[in-house]
């Protein structure tokens, strides 16, 4: 059984301390640059027809293993958001996209839309200024202080 780690601190502080990773490796199988923009317009469509507020884009390429683009978006009420992932969801698989996972819709603050190489946030104001994913993983990482 491998020690424990006995250096004093939070796995956070730890974390910091040891400094930024290695560069994320490309994923296996990246989608097409055009095809990725087009599954993002029909995303960023869908979700200003359903009236999101906020809706911005995040490209991730070489930042996150997970996925290429994130789009955060946010509504007002339960129903709105709920409304906007179902739709969202009937309009990924209407332009191809077989798998589609949607995690924490019905009565949430935050639902999550798995679409491959995009990842979808849709947020309530209060949630969306608490999580704060534009700072996490907005360009302003990415300068030097």
């Amino acid at each position: 059984m491998p020690a424990a780690d006995k250096t004093p601190g939070t796995v956070r502080k730890k974390t910091i301390a040891a400094g930024p990773r290695k560069p994320v490796a490309p994923r296996a199988h990246p989608l097409e640059p055009s095809l990725l923009d087009s599954l993002q317009a029909v995303i960023t469509g869908s979700l200003a027809d359903d009236k999101a507020e906020e809706i911005i884009t995040l490209d991730l390429a070489g930042k996150a293993s997970f996925c290429d683009r994130m789009v955060i978006a946010t509504g007002l009420a339960d129903r709105q958001i709920s409304a906007m992932a179902q739709h969202l969801t009937e309009k990924l698989h209407g332009a191809g996209l077989k798998r589609v996972q949607v995690e924490g819709a019905g009565v949430s603050d935050w639902v999550l839309i798995d679409a491959g190489d995009i990842v979808v946030h849709l947020f309530k104001p209060e949630a969306r200024a608490m999580y704060a994913l534009e700072k996490m993983w907005g360009a302003d990482l990415d300068e030097t202080v």
